[in-house]
């Protein structure tokens, strides 16, 4: 079996060449099963195979993330792609992207919702109650709907899914006044607890594989991954110019 070698950054845009053509889908079944065997091995499951559009590498979807795969089987890569011929543009962003947008969409009926009355923007914020800059978003709530941002809650217990925090959020989704409940929660600390079938796990999940690392993090209508607290008016220009 052949080695894998990983690296955790890449500058692949100074050191290899593109081609011409955008990633495609074009790989073979037994291409494909030999790239889900090497995974499989260091215990990653795979969810889709591509041609990358760096020459030599597969781009490989996975539950934790996005990942670059070489060709003969030896390097595995996690960062992003430059392309140096289009402006330095993120080709690792402009895929994962996409992604973000299609797998958010399919948890939009679990989010905890505070809608603007005149609604211009929708942001899907991944949320932890222990995270002092998720209170203060929170805490600025009013500010993101007067200008016109819905904000739209997802779950991302920090501490992983044994934690305290894990077991809070879920006490907050399973509340009746599930808005009351986070307001509760991130301004006063008073969490009744609860238990029911409401998907955190998923939520965290969802939050790993689309490249969230901490909280909050926003993730736009267009599948960009704003991380970190913004306030109001930054937050309005960042979606204006998006």
């Amino acid at each position: 079996m052949a080695k894998i070698k990983l690296f955790s950054s890449l500058a692949v845009a100074l050191s290899l060449q593109f081609s011409a053509v955008a990633a495609d889908v074009s790989v073979s079944k037994s291409e494909y099963e030999r790239v889900v065997q090497h995974f499989a091995n260091i215990r990653m499951n795979v969810e889709k195979v591509e041609n990358s559009p760096v020459d030599g590498l597969y781009q490989v979807t996975t539950k934790r993330g996005l990942f670059y795969f070489s060709k003969k089987g030896s390097f595995l890569v996690h960062g992003q792609v430059y392309n140096m011929e289009q402006g330095m543009k993120n080709e690792t962003e402009a895929v994962l992207a996409v992604a973000r947008k299609d797998a958010v969409a399919e948890f939009a009926s679990s989010m905890i919702e505070f809608k603007a009355k005149d609604e211009k923007y929708v942001v899907n914020v991944f949320t932890d109650t222990t995270c002092g800059y998720c209170r203060k978003l929170h805490g600025e709530m009013k500010d993101y709907n007067a200008a016109g941002i819905t904000v739209r809650y997802l779950a991302f217990p920090r501490g992983g899914m044994n934690s305290r925090s894990f077991d809070d959020l879920v006490s907050i989704w399973c509340a009746d006044d599930k808005q009351q409940a986070m307001t509760d929660a991130k301004m006063s600390g008073a969490i009744t607890a609860k238990k029911c079938d409401v998907p955190i796990q998923e939520h965290y999940e969802l939050g790993s594989k689309l490249g969230v690392s901490g909280t909050p993090a926003i993730i736009l209508e267009s599948g960009q991954l704003i991380p970190g607290y913004q306030p109001a008016d930054q937050l309005l220009k960042i979606l204006q110019s998006s």
